[in-house]
């Protein structure tokens, strides 16, 4: 279970502040798929990196399985992060110049995996995501819903019992977004955590709840 408390986020300049978040409290169970919405500068965003330990609250803690994330040392923040959490961005994060078998295989490398078990681990996500045949292809090479299939791929090589995706869909076609939906969905039917954070209302309707941000507050928590 992930258990957000009193959440804040105050970024400061030499001038002035923006409290980009306020006080957000809620809690996800694992196996749920939540989606975050909201307009551009509703804190979706903040929150996500939050959550994945991208960025650090300025007030508030997150707690995993009953261990706080502040209480970490950034050793086992990096530990935890790889291990733990599957990240999917909507701009990829692919190395062009890398075969796609070279960018799933990241994770595994960072974790340092022997290599006839990254190979395993790796050929298994490609077949999840139906790449399987496509491991020596160049990233530069694929369309837009390879690189995204190809993302979630090395988002699930480490096995993370989370998935954190930021508008995954948000530079793709409807097709290959409702592909990537029905995989995020899947997935979280099979047992892991998803958070999906996007502006499309259709997409966060395949979750099992939809919360909504304004200025940086929950407005909405509906379970649907």
């Amino acid at each position: 279970m992930i258990k957000a408390d009193s959440l804040t986020k105050i970024y400061y300049s030499s001038n002035n502040s923006f409290t980009a978040l306020k006080e957000i409290s809620f809690s996800i169970k694992k196996g749920e798929f939540l989606a975050i919405v909201g307009r551009s500068g509703s804190g979706k965003s903040t929150l996500l990196n939050i959550l994945g330990t991208l960025d650090k609250p300025t007030f508030g803690s997150v707690t995993v399985n009953n261990k706080r994330l502040d209480c970490l040392t950034k050793k086992q923040l990096d530990q935890y992060r790889n291990k733990e959490i599957g990240f999917v961005f909507q701009s990829f994060h692919l190395e062009p110049s890398y075969s796609v078998y070279k960018n799933v295989e990241i994770p595994l490398l960072i974790a340092n995996i022997p290599a006839k078990e990254r190979k395993e681990k790796i050929l298994n996500a490609l077949f999840k995501v139906d790449m399987l045949g496509k491991e020596k292809n160049y990233a530069a090479q694929l369309s837009g819903g390879e690189k995204q299939r190809v993302c979630i791929a090395r988002a699930l090589v480490n096995s993370p019992s989370i998935i954190l995706a930021d508008e995954p869909c948000g530079n793709l076609d409807s097709v290959n977004g409702k592909v990537v939906m029905e995989l995020l969905k899947k997935l979280a039917q099979e047992g892991k955590t998803v958070v999906l954070v996007t502006h499309n209302m259709e997409d966060a309707k395949m979750a099992d709840r939809i919360i909504t941000l304004k200025d940086g507050q929950v407005i909405s928590d509906k379970t649907l």
